[in-house]
């Protein structure tokens, strides 16, 4: 599911150029699911997508390349 990534078809940056501050529910490559405290920042110039990790509180990075889909969660 290349296609529905940012950097491919774009969707991953018209998410972060949205100005949505809800959480967001990130799909990755790995089946796993990660659950955003706030709206991810796409990094264009090195293909990182920077967020919070509801769970933890933690601010971690992740790959765009490994993102299949974001979408924002009904909070």
């Amino acid at each position: 599911m290349k296609n529905a990534v940012g950097g491919h078809d774009g969707r991953v940056g018209d998410l972060a150029a949205a100005g949505c501050s809800s959480n967001q529910e990130i799909k990755t490559t790995d089946d796993r699911t990660i659950v955003t405290d706030g709206k991810p920042k796409v990094d264009s110039d090195t293909g990182l997508v920077s967020y919070k990790d509801a769970h933890t509180g933690r601010t971690e990075q992740i790959n765009r390349d490994k993102i299949t889909n974001m979408s924002e969660l009904d909070n």
